[in-house]
């Protein structure tokens, strides 16, 4: 029965509100819509336009009627204290159709988490901003919530509401921009946008910049999710906790998800690449960019969903399974990112509330030429703490152990790809971006402070100093640097016939001079092997076994060389086309044992990488090499020492002519035996069995200005390591 009560006067409304109510464009609907106190009562509000009847239907059971002021807007009293309740409305004598109100609810984002972001200082914006379903004063639904400060208003639209979002205006919760919405009763699934009213008083709809999951491409709705993953990683987290990456074992296997084996979803391709990493001995993974993308043909580098795997594979929790996965297997897990740049399509991020946002407003500084994109404003306090925050969630809610950080170049100068007086200087007059170096020196403290044994990593193409320098001494404080320089001089290397490379000597050793300048990883990316560029194997010289002769010898100066290795999919078994992202890999080349021979080299290669620290303890340390001959052009021959930290050595020889090179003397620090760990002219790694019988024995006679000396045998287009025997 509907109660009986003497009504107060209730506060007129002006038809100005009225409308921006009904028209769901008011920017604070909240103020005046729901629950609110009117002497010893309530006012009840709420719009329906079309209903027949609306009833309150409080939490003890008393139903207040609502009358129809004007265009949808119902208003009602109910006496004594405030309480929860229902809204049931009729239309056209229909059954009723009873729904929780929206805009009974108080702001489901706090006071600290406004005035952090607000600072720009919100370490976990994922918590904050986006679409979240959880409880909220007792009831299950979906909080929403978007930074648009130069809307005027806002309303979320989806399959949930038949894409009509003037019943869920949101309201404006400050002064910079944060608009916010619950919504009882949603749930997981949902596909929602954001429709915002920009200055001019035009409507456009955006995709969440915050949400986590979305609908498949070409597909372009954000999804509401919930993560239900229980992680099993702890051991591996402890662990690496308690290590320095930086000064450990690593060799990185790169590859583009779908691409490797076609078809396969993160569930699925836990199983196999795990089984295919321990056959080739890999330390890590690293995943071309998972973050959401319309294009597939942009392999990931143009990401209009920050905080969203992309959905091509499945469902978040499926990616975090094959983290776990390869964690509990103890394969650690690196992804690109990328900050430089994002797509300029009008559903996303350009442009976002009507105005440059997340952008640079000027083009000088805003648009990337080389890419056609746009380059985030990386003074904005709220754009920098919008990938800041990015960098940290996936490393924390994706326990992801490292992060490549794309283009870092594009980010260090103003002057980038452009010609002429098409950029605008810094405050200084000089080209370098003081802002985005700024912002990479924040998101590398911040990351490694809240992180600890993670890796941030820097693709930076040009000499800029300091790049893995600490941020407290100036630097941009990456953990490692991409050797562009080193893949750059070795491949031209390598592509000379033998009898040529004697004349470029200075390509093959030129990177030894600088190698301790930064913390290095050698890089044998996908951009090596596509556009153009032929595969690893076919940059090679000569016939069919000198390109894998060829390629062999390199991986083997690549796995010695200080530095830590990256190498793409297909390369490790000599692919023989050039890499597209739209077919798989040639797998099939597998049959011919040849290339059966490779895969097992690189096995091989992995398994002894490991297991000497020689070969990588020192890296980054002058102290870890030494040269035993590097000036042989004639011979192309180049020889040199790993050591570790107890002065133990590695003894590497590189014979890249086409011939057998001995009796060769070389120098050794110690006399006695020295045995041949590996040697990639091995018959079963496809070679022609040139070698020294397992080992050669020095002799306490004096060569090269070391103390002993042995007559090696170095097999043709190969590489041989040697360890003291103890």
């Amino acid at each position: 029965m509907a109660q009986a009560t003497t009504q107060p006067a209730l506060p007129e409304l002006h038809p100005g509100l009225v409308a921006a109510l009904v028209g769901g464009h008011h920017p604070q609907p909240h103020a005046t819509l729901g629950q609110h106190e009117v002497g010893e009562g309530w006012v009840i509000r709420a719009v329906r336009p079309l209903a027949w009847t609306v009833t309150a239907v409080r939490a003890d059971g008393t139903r207040i009627k609502l009358n129809h002021l004007a265009d949808g807007l119902w208003q009602g009293y109910a006496p004594g204290p405030g309480q929860s309740y229902l809204l049931e409305t009729t239309y056209d004598n229909g059954a009723p159709w009873v729904t929780d109100d929206p805009y009974r609810f108080v702001p489901s984002v706090g006071e600290i988490d406004l005035y952090l972001w607000a600072e720009g200082r919100h370490e976990q914006l994922w918590d904050v901003l986006g679409s979240h379903f959880r409880p909220h004063e007792g009831v299950e639904g979906t909080s929403f919530s978007v930074w648009a400060p130069h809307a005027r208003a806002a309303r979320v639209l989806g399959d949930f509401n038949g894409w009509n979002g003037v019943l869920y205006a949101m309201r404006r919760l400050d002064d910079n921009g944060v608009w916010e919405l619950f919504v009882p009763g949603l749930t997981p699934g949902t596909a929602y946008k954001f429709e915002l009213q920009t200055a001019n008083g035009d409507w456009v709809t955006r995709a969440d910049p915050m949400a986590r999951y979305t609908e498949i491409p070409p597909a372009t709705a954000s999804v509401v999710g919930q993560t239900q993953y229980v992680w099993a990683d702890s051991s591996w987290l402890a662990q690496r906790a308690a290590h320095d990456p930086h000064n450990s074992a690593m060799s990185v296997y790169e590859l583009h998800v779908g691409s490797w084996r076609p078809g396969l979803g993160y569930r699925e391709l836990a199983d196999q690449l795990i089984e295919y990493i321990h056959e080739t001995g890999f330390t890590h993974v690293e995943f071309m960019p998972l973050a959401e993308h319309p294009f597939g043909g942009s392999w990931g580098y143009q990401v209009t969903g920050y905080y969203a795997p992309t959905s091509r594979f499945g469902h978040p929790d499926d990616l975090k399974y094959l983290i776990d996965r390869l964690h509990q297997a103890s394969i650690g897990v690196i992804m690109d990112w990328v900050p430089g740049h994002f797509p300029k399509d009008e559903w996303a991020l350009a442009k976002f509330d009507g105005e440059a946002l997340y952008e640079h407003s000027d083009p000088r500084r805003g648009e990337q030429l080389d890419w056609g994109t746009l380059i985030f404003n990386f003074g904005d306090s709220q754009v920098r703490n919008f990938l800041v925050a990015n960098a940290s969630y996936w490393l924390e809610e994706f326990h992801i152990d490292g992060l490549r950080v794309d283009a870092v170049a594009s980010m260090l100068y103003l002057d980038y790809s452009r010609e002429g007086d098409n950029w605008l200087p810094n405050k200084f007059g000089g080209r370098e971006n003081l802002e985005a170096i700024s912002f990479l020196q924040e998101v590398n403290a911040t990351a490694y402070k809240r992180n600890p044994g993670i890796m941030m990593i820097a693709e930076e193409s040009t000499s800029w100093a300091g790049v893995t320098r600490p941020t407290n001494t100036g630097g941009l404080g990456f953990g490692l640097k991409w050797n562009m320089g080193w893949m750059h001089d070795t491949l031209q290397y390598m592509a000379f016939d033998p009898m040529y490379r004697s004349h470029h000597h200075n390509d093959i050793t030129f990177s030894f001079l600088y190698a301790f300048s930064e913390n290095f990883l050698l890089p044998i990316s996908h951009d090596e092997v596509v556009h153009g560029k032929g595969s690893l194997l076919n940059k090679m010289p000569g016939d069919q076994w000198q390109k894998l002769a060829n390629v062999r010898a390199y991986l083997a100066f690549m796995w010695a060389h200080p530095g830590k290795q990256l190498l793409f999919m297909g390369s490790e078994f000599g692919q023989p086309s050039e890499w597209s992202e739209e077919r798989g890999l040639d797998w099939w080349i597998l049959d011919q044992p040849m290339h059966q021979g490779l895969l097992k080299l690189v096995g091989q290669l992995n398994r002894v990488y490991r297991s000497e620290q020689a070969l990588w303890q020192l890296d980054s340390a002058s102290a870890g090499f030494e040269w035993l001959e590097g000036g042989d052009a004639a011979n192309n021959v180049v020889s040199f020492l790993r050591w570790d930290d107890d002065g133990q050595p590695i003894a590497v020889l590189m014979n890249f002519s086409g011939n057998p090179v001995g009796p060769y003397r070389t120098g050794l620090p110690v006399a006695g035996d020295w045995d041949e760990i590996l040697n990639t002219d091995a018959v079963e790694y496809g070679g022609s069995g040139v070698g020294n019988l397992g080992s050669v024995v020095a002799v306490a006679e004096p060569w090269g200005g070391r103390p002993a000396s042995a007559e090696v045998t170095l097999p043709p287009l190969a590489g041989i390591w040697l360890k003291l025997r103890r």
